[in-house]
């Protein structure tokens, strides 16, 4: 692990997640895998899911990845999201990190209903898949938003109108589970160098603009999404639910680019 992740993890008890199983969806890579390693180094048991059999067939390989499990998971798919919960004997934490973009094809309906499907669709379909034995161990759900919760992308409106959604989702599922013990929170993170942004954060011209809007003057690693998202599965976040938390360095509240 590189020092960062070292550091956030070394900010929190050795050991705060023993005995607990957590499920992260999206974890075949970028943010939803460094979650998962982050959680299995806290002593988790972790299942990580991912849609991409190709992308599974490497993570086993990687020693980073030690103690991590791995499974086969389409979350438009009802009935397999099903099977994979009623495979695990207890859950306590469910981070639902799956999520696509297809910009400019958003524009098109069977393109926009699917990235729907995929980022808002299939939160709600593991969250109440995950209700009862979340219900047992007063365990919580993570959803992730994104900046674009608050903000616009032209080139984006499913992925826009997804991650808005999320939010209503998060809060009414926190009312709505809250008197079993469950706790339901968002992360709306912001440019972050991962795959999907690459793009941008790989051409000089796009990635000081974005460094020099944030408060931070700096591009978020995933890194920075762990400890977050440890905190709020944790014992010091025992009474916060509904909330959406920001981690953008300051980009969102900032002003105009230019």
């Amino acid at each position: 692990m590189n020092a960062s992740f070292s550091a956030v993890i070394g900010s929190f008890s050795p050991g705060l997640f023993r005995d607990r199983q957590v499920l992260v969806s999206g974890a075949t890579s970028g943010i939803g895998l460094d979650l998962a390693r982050g959680f299995q180094a806290l002593g988790a048991s972790v299942l990580a899911t991912g849609s991409s059999a190709r992308k599974l067939e490497t993570l086993h390989d990687d020693p980073l990845n030690d103690g991590i499990r791995f499974a086969q998971l389409d979350v438009r798919d009802d009935a397999a999201i099903g099977r994979t919960i009623d495979g695990l004997d207890r859950l306590d934490v469910l981070v639902n990190a799956a999520g696509i973009a297809r910009p400019q094809e958003e524009y098109e309906l069977a393109s926009f209903l699917d990235v729907i499907d995929v980022n808002l669709n299939a939160a709600m379909r593991t969250a109440t898949a995950a209700r009862r034995k979340l219900g047992r161990n007063g365990g919580c759900i993570i959803n992730y938003a994104s900046m674009l919760s608050f903000l616009a992308d032209a080139d984006v409106p499913a992925y826009c109108a997804s991650k808005t959604g999320l939010l209503g989702l998060t809060r009414a599922l926190a009312h709505a589970f809250g008197v079993e013990g469950i706790r339901v929170n968002a992360i709306a993170p912001g440019y972050h160098k991962t795959d999907m942004t690459q793009a941008l954060w790989s051409e000089p011209r796009h990635h000081d603009a974005i460094a020099g809007h944030a408060a931070l003057k700096r591009w978020g690693s995933t890194t920075d999404l762990v400890g977050a998202t440890l905190f709020l599965a944790s014992p010091a976040a025992s009474f916060i639910t509904g909330i959406c938390l920001p981690v953008d360095g300051g980009y969102s509240v900032g002003g105009t680019i230019g």
